[in-house]
């Protein structure tokens, strides 16, 4: 592995306890962002392109090897939306339980899901970067269902769960080993572990 240290280009406290937990396996500390770094809009048309802006930000800001995500539901009955517009979906400022409420209203029960992962690696002194993207397919659920997780996960029954379960139902570890976050976090750590 070619560090033990990265910070990550984030203010949601949600993500930076979920990425902690995936880097740990590799023994890889993740550092918030520090107060008063500024972090582009996401204003990009792809998740790959929202992800390096931050990253890219934070290894400037910081001097110090950062990743930056961006992450999004697209739901197929809608085309594909809310996609990279995911975290103001219902309004430029919404609450995770706006945005989910908007959802339920516009997406049927049953009707497809992805989740998708775009993180971001920038190393300001060698000027690599390098951008993976972690999928996880899924259904609509009938109605929200569990108190874990975050964002859209009361709505998301993963199609790998036999149980049939949310995201916000499952377990931090069973959540970690399907997730979009989790495969592009497992994805990043073999890219760094090869180019080292």
């Amino acid at each position: 592995m070619r560090t033990a240290s990265l910070v990550l280009a984030t203010r949601n406290a949600h993500k930076l306890a979920e990425f902690r937990r995936l880097f740990a396996s590799a023994h890889v500390q993740l550092t918030p962002l520090p107060e008063g770094v500024i972090l582009p809009p996401e204003d990009g048309d792809t998740f790959s392109a929202n992800a390096l802006c931050k990253a890219r930000a934070a290894a400037a800001a910081t001097r110090r090897e950062s990743i930056g995500d961006d992450s999004g539901i697209e739901a197929e009955a809608l085309g594909g939306a809310p996609g990279v517009r995911s975290a103001r979906y219902a309004a430029p400022n919404a609450t995770d339980e706006q945005n989910l409420h908007k959802l339920i209203l516009q997406a049927p029960p049953g009707s497809a899901l992805r989740y998708v992962c775009a993180l971001a690696y920038a190393d300001p002194r060698s000027g690599h970067e390098h951008v993976v993207l972690g999928e996880c397919a899924g259904r609509m659920s009938d109605a929200p269902r569990g108190a874990r997780g975050f964002g859209y996960d009361p709505v998301f029954v993963p199609g790998r769960d036999s149980r049939r379960r949310t995201m916000a139902e499952l377990q931090d570890h069973e959540k970690d080993a399907i997730s979009h976050r989790g495969n592009a976090a497992r994805a990043l750590m073999r890219w760094l572990a090869d180019s080292a």
